[in-house]
Parts: structure tokens; C-alpha cells; sequence
């Protein structure tokens, strides 16, 4: 019994079960197979792309409260719509530091700070630093940033709050 259940992928036992259920939503066999069409789509998209659709979701719902946290992590997918576009220009709240430049006689000091703030080693934070212009740190508050802009500035650092 073990060997046949593994041979059969997951989502196939679970539409069955998930359909039994929503026979009894409607009557109509054309609204029943719509909808069974629709959640076969979504168990077919990928992680990435069910994360996209459920922010698109929120959007057309008109839960742009609920999505304006969501909008700035989703900075790394594409193509989610202007609407999104229009929630992350309306207000942004996760910022990333950017290291653009440094003054060479600074380097270790900049280097010992940029580890106070991240929980990186010392090659690791040399080798961060090293690569300027680099991103420092992503999706930090803007008060949780200024203190350390001030201070990498301080220091000999050219730093851009993002």
C-alpha cells in the first residue's frame, strides 16, 4: 500500500478530496467545472507565481492596506500589474543602504561597522565592503536606517538610503 500512495503525486490526492466538497457549492455543472478548471490552474503555478496572483488578488479586492507590506518584498518579481507600481510610489516603507563609495583611509572602520549592523564575519564584511558600490542591507525601516547612514557617513563613506 506504501509503495502505490508514493507513486502518486500529491496533487492528484488532493483534488479529489479538495472537489467533494465544493459539489455542494452549486448546482449548475458549468459553474462546477469553471471552478474546477480555475483551481486546477492554481495548483499548477509555481510558488513565485501563486505569490504574484494572491498580491494581484488583494489589488482587485481593493485590500491595498493589506498588500502595501507585501508590495515592497515583491520587489524581485515582474510584471504584477501598475497597480502595484502605484502602491510602492505612494508609500514606500522598506528601504535598502547602499554603499556607493569609501574613503581608502577609513576602510577597516567602515569595514567593524558595517558588521555591527549585519551579522556578517570579518572576510565577509571585507569582502562586501570591497565590491562598493553594493547593497548593504534590504528592507530596513527608514528610522532603522538613518542612524547607520549617519554614522557610515561619519566614518568616510558615501551612503545612499534606497
Amino acid at each position: 500500500m506504501y509503495s502505490i500512495t508514493r507513486r502518486i503525486p500529491y496533487k492528484t490526492l488532493a483534488r479529489p478530496l479538495f472537489f467533494a466538497h465544493s459539489r455542494n457549492l452549486c448546482s449548475a455543472s458549468a459553474t462546477t467545472q469553471k471552478l474546477e478548471r480555475i483551481a486546477d490552474e492554481l495548483l499548477d503555478l509555481t510558488k513565485l507565481e501563486r505569490h504574484d496572483y494572491s498580491i494581484l488578488f488583494r489589488l482587485k479586492l481593493g485590500l491595498n492596506n493589506a498588500v502595501s507590506g507585501l508590495a515592497s518584498a515583491d520587489s524581485a518579481s515582474t510584471g504584477s500589474g501598475s497597480a502595484s507600481t502605484e502602491a510602492k510610489a505612494a508609500e514606500k516603507t522598506a528601504f535598502d543602504i547602499k554603499l556607493e563609495k569609501f574613503d581608502a583611509a577609513a576602510k577597516i572602520k567602515i569595514i567593524k561597522e558595517v558588521r555591527t549592523f549585519t551579522d556578517l564575519g570579518l572576510k565577509e564584511a571585507k569582502d562586501l565592503v570591497e565590491k562598493a558600490p553594493v547593497v548593504l542591507k534590504k528592507g530596513v525601516t527608514k528610522e532603522e536606517g538613518n542612524p547607520i547612514v549617519e554614522k557610515l557617513k561619519e566614518l568616510g563613506a558615501t551612503v545612499v538610503l534606497e
